[in-house]
C-alpha cells in the first residue's frame, strides 16, 4: 500500500469511524494489519471474524457497517465546510501516530487551515467545566498570551476553561482548535453553537466522529487522547481529582509530552487535581512565558522573575556594611560606624560620604545618621510625638 491512501482506502476508512469507536486498538490492529478495505470487507460478508473480539462483538460491529454510508457522511461533512483528514494524507499530523494502534482512524475537519502545520506549535488548554472566575481568567491570559506568541490553543470546545481558553486566543487575534466528542456539524454543548462556529471560521474544528455523531461519556475522556498528541503539551488551568482534564495530562505523559499545571488555592477542590498533578511530573506555570519555555524552541526563555530592585540593592558590599553599621536613631561616631562595619576609621569616612551623595546618611556634627527617607520609622514616630 503506499504512503498516499488509495480512493477506496480513504473510503472504507470514512465507513469505519461509524463502525469503530475511537481509541478501538483491535480496530487499529486490524488497520495496521490488513488495511481498512480489508477490514470493510470481512464486516460486510460472511467470512470468519477477524481476532480479538467476541462473537458478539463481532455481530455489532457488522451491524453498525452494514448502516454506514460513506459517501452520504463525506457529502454532509462538505455542507459544512469540512473535510476527512487520515493517515498517509499531506495534512495528516504524524504525531497521531504516536498512539499506536490506538491512534484516529481518521478525523473529520472542518476550517481552512492544515491540521498538520498547526499541529506543530500547539499547546493544549483544559480545565475544568464549572471553572471559578480564577480559572476563567487564568485560561483566557494564558491562551492570549500563547497566541499572541504565535502558538495554537487547542482545547475541548466545552464549558468553563475550554471556552475562556478558545475565546482568549480568538479576542487575541490567534489561532485555536476545537476536538469535539461530536460530529463536526454539529456544537456540543449547544450553547456553544456560536463559539463552534466562529472556531471553524478562524480556526479549526476537528473529530474522529463522523456528522451527525453523538457525544457519550467515554467518548470524551477517549477525545482526550487526540488533544494530547495533537499538541506539545498539555497545560491544567483547573481540576478536581476526577476532572477528565487530568485524563488529557495523564495521555500527554504517557505521549512523553510536557505536563503542565496552573496552582490554585490550596483549599480550592477545582485545584486539587491539578496541585496533585504538581506532586508528580507536572510543571507550575503561570503564564504563557512560562509555558513557552518549556514547549518551545532552544532559547524561548520566559523572563527573569524577581521582586522590585531598591536603592539599597544598587550599593556595593562595602558601602552596605557600613550603611548597616548605623543605628536605627541618633547619629553614631565615625569610629564606632568602623567597627559595626569591621573596617579601618579612613575607609568608613569615604563610604560615609559616598552615602551622603546618595541620599542615605547625613552628618550632624562628628556623627552621621541615617536620613529619614531611609529609616521612615524614625520619621513616623516624631511626627506622632
Amino acid at each position: 500500500m503506499s504512503d498516499e491512501p488509495s480512493p477506496g482506502e480513504r473510503l472504507a476508512r470514512i465507513a469505519l469511524t461509524r463502525v469503530l469507536e475511537p481509541g478501538d486498538a483491535i480496530g487499529g490492529r486490524w488497520l495496521r494489519e490488513v488495511g481498512a478495505q480489508e477490514v470493510l470487507r470481512r464486516l460486510g460478508g460472511d467470512e470468519e471474524r477477524l481476532p480479538g473480539v467476541s462473537a458478539r462483538r463481532w455481530e455489532g460491529l457488522r451491524a453498525r457497517t452494514a448502516k454506514a454510508r460513506p459517501e452520504q457522511d463525506l457529502a454532509a461533512a462538505r455542507d459544512v465546510g469540512g473535510r476527512f483528514v487520515c493517515p498517509g494524507d499531506a495534512e495528516w499530523p504524524a504525531t497521531l501516530d504516536d498512539l499506536g494502534d490506538a491512534r484516529p482512524v481518521g478525523l473529520w475537519v472542518r476550517g481552512r487551515p492544515s491540521l498538520r502545520m498547526w499541529g506543530l506549535r500547539s499547546v493544549a488548554v483544559v480545565g475544568a467545566r464549572a471553572c471559578t472566575q480564577y480559572g476563567a481568567h487564568m485560561a483566557a491570559g494564558l491562551a492570549a498570551g500563547l497566541a499572541e506568541r504565535g502558538w495554537v490553543v487547542t482545547s475541548g470546545g466545552a464549558y468553563g476553561v475550554d471556552g475562556a481558553a478558545h475565546r482568549g486566543a480568538l479576542g487575541a487575534g490567534g489561532a485555536t482548535v476545537a476536538v469535539l466528542a461530536c460530529g463536526v456539524d454539529r456544537a456540543y454543548p449547544r450553547g456553544h453553537t456560536e463559539l463552534i462556529d466562529r472556531i471553524a471560521e478562524q480556526g479549526l474544528v476537528v473529530s474522529e466522529l463522523p456528522p451527525g455523531d453523538h457525544p457519550t461519556p467515554s467518548r470524551f475522556i477517549l477525545r482526550n487522547r487526540v488533544i494530547a498528541a495533537l499538541t506539545r503539551g498539555t497545560v491544567v488551568v483547573e481540576a478536581a481529582y476526577r476532572s477528565g482534564a487530568l485524563a488529557t495530562a495523564r495521555s500527554a505523559q504517557e505521549l512523553g509530552r510536557f505536563t503542565m499545571g496552573v496552582p490554585g488555592p490550596a483549599t480550592s477542590g477545582l485545584s486539587a487535581g491539578v496541585h496533585e498533578l504538581l506532586r508528580g511530573d507536572g510543571v507550575l506555570v503561570t503564564d504563557a512565558a512560562e509555558v513557552v519555555e518549556l514547549v518551545g524552541d532552544m532559547g524561548e526563555l520566559a523572563p527573569v522573575r524577581r521582586g522590585p530592585v531598591v536603592p539599597r540593592d544598587l550599593l556595593g558590599p562595602g558601602v552596605r556594611q557600613v550603611l548597616d553599621a548605623l543605628p536605627a536613631r541618633g547619629p553614631a561616631a565615625v569610629r564606632d560606624v568602623a567597627i559595626g562595619a569591621g573596617t579601618t576609621e579612613d575607609d568608613a569616612v569615604g563610604r560615609l560620604y559616598e552615602l551622603q551623595s546618595l541620599g542615605f546618611v547625613e552628618r550632624h556634627g562628628d556623627g552621621w545618621q541615617l536620613t529619614r527617607q531611609v529609616n521612615p520609622t524614625v520619621s513616623a514616630a516624631e511626627k506622632g510625638s
